[in-house]
């Protein structure tokens, strides 16, 4: 395993802890949208050459834009339906574990978890992930769908950094311990 390459999800979320409506509406996010203010994610995609996510994010992404955002990095859709490499996007098919053990043996940046919440979960179930970076919006949703679900194990976290915004954004970072 390359030390240095860790998978970090960075996500936002409701203070109740919903990444969305129901109907994957995300307009809460404009909430905390301010001219010249990214909540540091320019400087994260600095850190990272992979990105992983669910099919049901990637298929609602590219409902929003005419060309995948990440497009120059290489990126692995997680899915059950197999489907043809789009340049630098693939589409995985294979168990998890095996992907993320891949990606952490080779040279390069660190890998960026897009979500959604199906993958999120996996990756816990299974113990994958190595750093969560979660912007909680100040907004209670009270329902949509949740962040975390039940049935993955108890994991211990270290505060790495907490960050208050003036638009009630709290960005908080933990690592996880192994």
């Amino acid at each position: 395993m390359n030390p240095n390459r860790k998978l970090i999800l960075y996500i936002a979320c409701s203070l109740d802890g919903f990444i969305a409506k129901p109907g994957d509406d995300l307009s809460f996010l404009a909430k905390v949208a301010k001219e010249n203010e990214d909540y540091g994610y320019a400087s994260f995609l600095k850190q990272i050459d992979t990105v992983i996510l669910g099919r049901k994010t990637y298929d609602w992404v590219m409902t929003q834009v005419p060309e995948f955002p990440h497009s120059d990095l290489e990126t692995f859709v997680i899915t059950s339906n197999p489907k043809a490499s789009i340049g630098r996007t693939h589409f995985y098919t294979g168990k998890l574990e095996t992907l993320i053990q891949e990606l952490k043996q080779q040279n390069g940046l660190s890998i960026f978890c897009d979500g959604g919440a199906k993958l999120v979960n996996a990756l816990l179930k299974e113990r994958l992930l190595d750093e969560l970076i979660i912007s909680v919006i100040p907004v209670l949703l009270g329902d949509g769908i949740p962040l975390f679900n039940k049935g993955f194990p108890e994991q211990e976290l270290e505060l790495c950094s907490s960050k208050s915004f003036d638009t009630g954004l709290v960005q908080l970072h933990y690592r996880i311990h192994p």
